[in-house]
């Protein structure tokens, strides 16, 4: 189940009564969770109606008799369990493997006996969902497993929007378009959340002050670009032959303090991405296989597949073998390593 599907169930008041909130976009889990509770528990009774339990040490005895007290004065009873941590794979040799076999096999005969009035919402914001698990099966048979996913495309572009609006802020799609590439939401790492995202808007339009519109300048001035990014850049300015612009870009990236051999690992990372995207196309396969062999999103693979119709199979082959000389050399000499790859960069060019 989606987030959206979720929403509308809450809104029609179709409530199931177990659910699983899983997934890496922790900004809609605690949404829809405050959506249940605005909903379903009255103001002041939250104290009476509304019990949630923190971590692993949980008892299934504490979720036992939090569901079994009838709601007062409200049509639920809302019990939240936050990273019980029973609903990954663990091997049997793992030391808290039949603890946890025993906690899933009470808990799992417990839920099929549910009254309508309770409903329980487990949150894994931590581990990920294991969906062949026995206990997450039974869940997915009397309530549902929802799975929040980041949010891409047209959804992330109205909420960025939306978002710039509580500020009294417009913003165009292009700009938009230029802050989502910045703003790392839609990185590899996949480590950034829609809130990190909400507080460089809030950081945005305070800086703009009293303007109405929001430029690429403003955006500039506040998001930080990730390595990510500027690996991108980087290479465009080198497929371009831009020394200056090249040079500039790579200041850049050790402004963030990354460490040297990082820079040159994400650099040779690129140039293999870049040559196995270009075999891929040419042997015909689709984005979703191409996406699949070479281990990357859909956000990057898009990237990815713009930038390597500016490389030929020669000029791929000679990048990453003089990144494989000045990687030796960072290893091998005492030469300052900024300046191996300052050299690399411009013989690159």
């Amino acid at each position: 189940m989606k987030c959206e599907e979720l929403i509308v169930d809450i809104k029609n008041n179709n409530l199931k009564t177990v659910y699983i909130f899983c997934g890496e976009e922790h900004y809609f889990i605690d949404y829809s969770l405050n959506l249940i509770k605005e909903k379903y528990i009255p103001q002041g009774l939250e104290s009476l109606n509304y019990i949630s339990f923190e971590g692993k040490d949980t008892e299934f005895n504490e979720i036992y008799n939090a569901c079994e007290t009838l709601p007062f004065m409200s049509e639920k009873k809302i019990v939240v369990v936050k990273d019980l941590g029973i609903f990954s794979r663990r091997k049997k040799d793992d030391e808290e493997y039949e603890i946890e076999s025993k906690k899933d096999e009470g808990l799992k005969e417990y839920l099929k006996t549910l009254e309508d009035y309770v409903v329980i919402i487990f949150i894994e914001k931590e581990r990920k969902v294991d969906k062949n698990k026995s206990i997450v099966k039974t869940i997915n048979k009397i309530g549902e497993v929802v799975d929040f996913e980041r949010i891409k495309g047209k959804d992330l572009y109205n909420w960025i929007e939306k978002e710039f609006r509580k500020y009294n802020k417009n913003i165009s799609y292009p700009s938009i378009n230029y802050l989502v590439q910045y703003s790392s939401y839609l990185s590899r790492d996949g480590n950034k959340t829609l809130y990190d995202l909400e507080n460089q808007i809030a950081q945005i339009s305070n800086f703009a002050r009293d303007k109405k519109e929001i430029s690429k300048d403003d955006i500039d001035k506040i998001v930080a670009k990730s390595l990510d990014t500027n690996i991108f850049k980087l290479l465009d300015s080198i497929a371009a032959k831009d020394v200056n612009g090249s040079l500039k870009t790579f200041n850049e990236i050790c402004i963030l303090n990354e460490p040297l051999p990082k820079i040159l690992f994400m650099i040779i990372r690129q140039f293999r991405l870049l040559r196995q995207c270009k075999t891929l196309k040419e042997s015909g396969f689709g984005q979703k296989e191409s996406m699949e062999r070479m281990g990357i999103g859909s956000y990057e693979f898009g990237k990815i597949s713009r930038q390597c119709k500016s490389f030929s199979y020669e000029k791929l082959d000679n990048a990453l073998e003089l990144c494989l000389e000045a990687d030796e050399k960072l290893k091998s000499t005492s030469m300052n390593s900024k300046l191996v790859l300052e050299m690399l960069i411009v013989t690159l060019c």
